[in-house]
């Protein structure tokens, strides 16, 4: 993997890539996606579809550099979520002074999760799966949730995404790598919380009928970003946008 955007470098071995990487300041929210080179978001509901070694790469460099990971619970379900690995030992300094691997924060208002799931079971205690959902779900089904889980309750009648991203501030986790879905990905965008895009474009046509990496309700207005950075290797790119407010950050 090399960079050819802002400049053609050489090959880029671990050290290097978790600097291009790196998280321009400590309170920094990414979502992190793949897509088609026509757009599509998965192939067959997945988009692990999509995906290659390097994409994999990275998408893993991302959660050991994130305090947390914050993913929607469909995503969690269909993608069958486990808890973040340990970094290899060339990546474990970039958790210094932090818990050996991120927490996993899962968005649910409804709170129809599978609790006997790995997610929840197997997560370590200092980094304990966390569940985010709103007021108006079951008291007794959060109760629950809450043995297995630590519970965020943010907002009344929906989840507010800006109230759990301060609780999980709060709690030290203000580096945020969101990985969708794409309902996910547009109510942050929606709310004005993303600070960046990690995008990989698959050199693969996935045909017609497949979602985009985006998805519910339209935005009031189209969100202008910045090229920040290009990667390559085997036909895919690896991209980083910055939202116009954050082009001076990294």
């Amino acid at each position: 993997m090399r960079m050819i955007f802002p400049q053609a470098g050489p090959e880029l071995d671990d050290v290097a890539l978790g600097q291009a990487y790196a998280f321009p300041r400590d309170r920094w929210l990414r979502c992190n996606m793949v897509m088609s080179a026509d757009g599509a978001g998965a192939l067959d509901g997945l988009s692990g579809g999509l995906s290659a070694a390097g994409d994999k790469r990275i998408f893993g460099l991302l959660r050991v550099l994130a305090d947390v990971v914050l993913v929607g619970s469909g995503t969690a379900e269909a993608e069958s979520y486990k808890p973040a690995r340990a970094p290899k030992p060339a990546l474990a300094p970039l958790r210094d002074g932090r818990p050996p691997t991120a927490t996993i924060a899962v968005i649910s208002g409804s709170l129809d999760l599978d609790l006997t799931s790995p997610l929840y079971t197997d997560a370590p205690p200092d980094a304990r799966t966390i569940v985010i959902t709103r007021e108006k779900a079951s008291s007794e089904v959060r109760a629950a949730t809450a043995k297995v889980a630590d519970v965020i309750v943010a907002g009344a009648d929906k989840v507010d995404l800006a109230v759990a991203r301060d609780a999980l501030a709060e709690r030290g986790l203000t580096r945020v790598n969101c990985e969708g879905g794409p309902h996910l990905l547009t109510q942050v965008a929606a709310a004005g919380l993303l600070d960046e895009l990690t995008l990989t474009v698959s050199p693969t046509l996935a045909g017609p009928g497949s979602g985009r990496i985006v998805a519910g309700a339209a935005f009031e207005a189209a969100r202008p970003l910045g090229l920040s950075q290009v990667l390559t290797e085997d036909g895919f790119l690896f991209c980083r946008y910055l939202t116009a407010n954050d082009n001076d950050a990294a």
